[in-house]
């Protein structure tokens, strides 16, 4: 993947900003001195954009980076077809990356592995197939019971080889990215109250149901507080026999002696094995969207206020200093005709007799008196109009 071109597609920038923003950022610059004293490499981008740019360009990296991790994971197994490398990267999220992964995954002992390595996967196979066959599903489990893996009767290999398929189903990533889809669009936040007798801020919640996909920012910050402190029980509510329908869709003729087994073993997939980890997913996602918004909306009062005019009758001068374009001052000129009763046409020297004055009857911020020369070039800049920000009151 072309990064430069890909994060100057999505971000809607020149290529050449991008590649010199990107350039300053692996040298170790930080973002606001790439935002104040970089603007000629960076087209002039804020330090908005470049957080942006920042965050993107982090997370492309990390994909390609865990792409190419999955590919040796899965190559190493033997494992790997030309099919699923390219899968892999063509994606263009994490979550497709480890949704691909998920089979070949190393995992703790399953009941599905139990049944692999006793040899039943032919049997799940010919569940999966809906293979024809001779006699009950029963009969044709019977050739694959295996007494020493503790599959010693029909029943047992039948329904272990049904956990098998139950696995399979629930680890295809088009099943995974599917219902998630459907989790995230049909699903309803349920909340209760631990103790319903109990008085706390949490009462609105007590008995509160929402769809996932309409619930506020601020109500899922408060619920998942009041989850935290222990007061309220949250689930994710999902219709499961419509979720169960609609994995079963992709295999729409289930029919003869293997179609029960494979009907539970779809719905067993789904509620044992997929429901959780999706509504976990559902949760978190919650929470970020409304943890991202809520700083959001406190860096925009922030800067509100910090961009409040100055409190009335304030004496301000503020000195910014400069590392490659050289010192910086602003002040209010209201401020600067009380404090020293210059004007534009107010000569140097009566400038420097006023910064005088001004060094002996005002005391600055943190009771620091600043020194008559600093105090004078301020002045004479803004006498002269020369490299001065005037913010009026």
């Amino acid at each position: 993947m072309d990064l430069i071109a890909q994060l100057a597609h999505e971000l809607n920038l020149k290529a050449d900003n991008i590649e010199a923003a990107v350039k300053l950022i692996d040298e170790g610059n930080t973002i606001p001195f790439i935002s104040r004293y970089r603007k000629e490499a960076t087209g002039g981008m804020d330090d908005v954009a470049l957080r942006a740019l920042d965050e993107r360009l982090s997370y492309l990296r990390n994909l390609e980076q865990r792409k190419e991790d999955v590919i040796l994971l899965i190559d190493a197994q033997g494992k790997l077809t030309p099919e699923l490398e390219q899968q892999i990267r063509e994606a263009t999220q994490l979550q497709r990356v480890e949704d691909l992964y998920k089979p070949y995954r190393k995992k703790r002992m399953t009941r599905a592995q139990k049944a692999r390595e006793a040899g039943l996967e032919p049997l799940a196979n010919m569940i999966i197939m809906q293979a024809s066959a001779k006699g009950s599903a029963l009969d044709a489990a019977a050739a694959y019971v295996n007494e020493e893996a503790g599959f010693d009767t029909p029943e047992k290999a039948l329904a272990g080889a049904a956990d098998i398929v139950a696995e399979t189903v629930a680890e295809d990533p088009e099943n995974v990215a599917d219902l998630r889809a459907f989790t995230q669009n049909t699903a309803d936040i349920v909340v209760e109250a631990t103790d319903p007798a109990e008085k706390t801020p949490y009462e609105p919640y007590y008995n509160f149901d929402e769809p996932l996909r309409r619930i506020p920012n601020h109500r899922v910050l408060a619920i998942d507080r009041g989850e935290r402190e222990g007061k309220l029980r949250v689930r994710v509510n999902v219709d499961g026999t419509a979720a169960t329908a609609r994995l079963g869709s992709r295999w729409p003729r289930r029919q003869g002696v293997f179609a029960p087994i494979f009907d539970a073993a779809i719905a067993d997939g789904y509620k044992r094995l997929m429901a959780p980890s999706l509504e976990r997913e559902a949760r978190a996602k919650l929470t970020v969207r409304a943890q991202t918004e809520a700083i959001n909306v406190f860096a925009k009062n922030l800067e509100g206020l910090l961009s409040a005019r100055p409190v009335r009758g304030a004496r301000v001068l503020a000195l910014d200093p400069g590392y490659r374009t050289g010192c910086m001052q602003s002040a209010t000129i209201s401020a600067l005709m009380t404090l020293s009763g210059a004007t534009r046409e107010s000569t140097i020297e009566a400038i420097s007799l006023s910064a005088i004055r001004l060094q002996e009857e005002y005391r600055f911020i943190g009771e620091c008196t600043l020194s008559v020369n600093v105090i004078t070039f301020a002045l004479r800049l803004f006498a002269n109009s020369i490299a001065f920000k005037v913010r009026m009151e």
